[in-house]
């Protein structure tokens, strides 16, 4: 009988394939880098078999994501789950750079985007520009923010938006205060 562990997400499983998908990856090539059969990874994806936290890690590895994406902070009533994400159970997720927080607005991952808010700490940057296979829009709910997109610098301020469609970028918060901006990214990469 499989005991499922309460902070796993309940849709690790289809969490799990969409990330996998998301970064062109098959069964096999997820299989061959964990050193599992096929079927290991098929099970897992279904929810029939629950990774150890060992397998959690080399998982997360592979996607290039913290390991604590695959957590839920908080649980949903059940007439919720999949639908509302209450503000005390947002999943942390992100690129684990410092100075950046982030969390999932989503309910999970099995959609054709997920949403995050992103909070940027004062005197905080991504130094190196990072390209991801994505569409990407941002809207910035408070502070001030400085990015860079395609090499073109441009100053967010609150209520603006901008839009990152797989060009290089990279953040700057140069001020006093944190940055907190809302995206939707297409397909997800968290």
């Amino acid at each position: 009988m499989l005991h499922t562990n309460p902070t796993i997400a309940h849709s690790l499983g289809a969490d799990l394939r969409a990330l996998r998908k998301s970064r062109g990856m098959t069964l096999q090539d997820m299989a061959s880098a964990l050193g599992r059969s096929v079927g290991w990874v098929s099970q897992v994806e279904r929810d029939l078999s629950e990774p150890s936290i060992t397998d959690l890690r080399h998982i997360a590895a592979q996607l290039d994501i913290a390991v604590s994406t695959l957590f839920r902070r908080g649980t949903a009533p059940q007439d919720e789950e999949g639908y509302v994400v209450r503000s005390g159970a947002r999943r942390p997720i992100g690129s684990r750079t410092a100075g950046l927080v982030e969390e999932l607005l989503s309910p999970d991952l099995t959609d054709d985007f997920e949403m995050v808010h992103s909070t940027f700490e004062p005197h905080s940057r991504i130094d190196v520009a990072v390209t991801r296979p994505t569409q990407e829009v941002g809207y910035l709910v408070s502070g001030r923010l400085d990015l860079e997109i395609g090499g073109t610098l441009y100053t967010i301020n609150p209520g603006d938006s901008f839009r990152i469609r797989g060009e290089p970028f990279r953040w700057i918060n140069a001020y006093d205060a944190p940055a907190i901006a809302i995206w939707v990214i297409a397909p997800p990469v968290y």
